[in-house]
């Protein structure tokens, strides 16, 4: 969600005449997009912050802007704290841009952090890629996760229409875009704010319905969405996927804990056993799917025993990829306030152990693409080497392999090009043309 704030803000920063400067300690104008849903992300905020401030004395006309989730976090607080900062907005101003720096320009200190309704105006987005497209479809959620800073700081759920939609993937498609990835906070509850209900009493304008109408959108190979939460997964969208080619194999559904207990006190609204028949049935349809999720060690009061209930899961189920974190208290939480906090030792400890296996799992199963043929559309070169090329598979594995086919071939950026896997690591392979 934060890149795709991000580009939308390059953009408009290019609209109105700003160009991107080599460094960042030399701009005349520096906006930092920020993220507060872990503690040390946001220190980051002020250590970079602090450089700028500085650099403000020296040169007055240098424009400082914080963006983002801190932000809307911290809002007028952040002017005490770094008095230099000219402009301090939320996430929902992110299309506000251009008129807040108005206000800058005419020498006004400004604050965007209230509530507004979200523009629909996303064309002016500067995309670092011209191959794979986020599409934002949900802003805001209204889940209250008793650890989570998002609904704080992002807002309540705003759907765009189905139709606005459809008309930016259109957009993308007619510049050259190849995949779209659908966004929302809690992609799952899209249209739960829009209107419509069918013959049968069933909502409209849900994922699955969205998936449905932009599906046959033409020059879009692959169709991603995330992040999904496995109280609104519904078999009916696990059943659409499966019939619908362009849909990538690839769900990412966070699970946090394996313990029911910790679950609860989440306040996440599933048990372990119904997120264990959501990939049970994601794999009867889809066998070669691959399932990503995010887990929460050290919560307050986790028993050692809980937490081995969560490395159990992640044997058992096999995941292809998880995003780990110790528990991080953030502002305005229910569970930053509990007295059972655990120990830092501990939570490092628990972290330490997760990602081990994390990575061992990822690489046992990263072994069911050794020799096999896959299909990867090609996003760019390698950093690390220029003669190699890089893409993902539909299951959303890291790819690289030669620019060169065994005929000669050069293969270019936006070309989806079949490879026999040859080398797996954890977290990504390399290949070799067919052609």
């Amino acid at each position: 969600m934060n890149k795709a704030d991000s580009e939308r803000m390059a953009g408009i920063l290019e609209k109105i005449g700003y160009q991107k400067a080599k460094e960042e300690l030399e701009a005349d104008l520096v906006l930092y997009n920020t993220c507060t849903i872990r503690d040390n992300a946001e220190q980051k905020v002020y250590s970079y912050l602090g450089r700028q401030a500085k650099r403000k004395k020296i040169l007055p006309h240098l424009k400082l802007v914080v963006a983002g989730c801190v932000a809307q976090q911290e809002g007028e607080s952040l002017l005490r704290r770094v008095p230099e900062i000219d402009l301090v907005m939320g996430p929902q101003h992110a299309n506000r841009l251009e008129s807040l720096l108005n206000q800058v320009e005419n020498g006004q200190q400004v604050i965007a952090t209230e509530q507004s309704h979200i523009l629909e105006d996303l064309t002016t987005a500067r995309r670092e890629s011209n191959i794979c497209a986020w599409v934002n479809v949900i802003y805001g959620c209204n889940e209250r996760c008793t650890y989570c800073v998002v609904p704080s700081v992002r807002g309540k759920e705003q759907s765009r229409s189905p139709q606005a939609i459809r008309l930016e993937i259109e957009h993308l498609a007619s510049l050259g875009y190849k995949e779209i990835t659908l966004l929302g906070q809690n992609i799952d509850a899209y249209g739960r704010d829009l209107p419509g209900i069918t013959k049968e009493g069933r909502r409209q304008n849900t994922l699955t319905d969205l998936l449905l109408y932009i599906h046959d959108i033409k020059g879009i190979e692959r169709i991603r969405f995330a992040t999904s939460h496995p109280r609104y997964f519904t078999q009916r969208l696990i059943k659409t996927c499966s019939e619908l080619k362009k849909v990538c194999e690839h769900f990412h559904i966070p699970f946090q804990s394996g313990d029911n207990n910790i679950l609860k006190a989440m306040g996440r609204g599933y048990t372990i056993e119904r997120y264990k028949r959501i990939v049970d049935r994601i794999r009867e349809l889809i066998p070669n799917a691959s399932i990503s999720a995010d887990v929460i060690v050290a919560f307050p009061g986790e028993s050692d025993s809980q937490f081995q209930k969560t490395l159990a899961i992640i044997e058992e189920i096999g995941f292809d990829q998880v995003n780990t974190a110790a528990f991080s208290p953030r502002p305005n939480t229910p569970a930053a306030n509990w007295r059972n906090q655990l120990p830092e030792k501990v939570k490092i400890e628990r972290l330490k152990e997760l990602n081990l296996l994390v990575e061992a799992t990822a690489k046992q199963r990263n072994n069911r693409y050794k020799n096999a043929i896959e299909e990867v559309l090609i996003e760019g070169f390698n950093p690390k080497n220029q003669e190699q090329l890089m893409g993902r598979t539909r299951t959303n594995r890291l790819t690289f392999f030669p620019e060169k086919g065994p005929t000669g071939y050069l293969y270019k950026p936006g070309e989806l090009v079949s490879l026999q896997i040859n080398e797996v690591r954890s977290f990504s392979l390399s290949g070799t043309p067919l052609k």
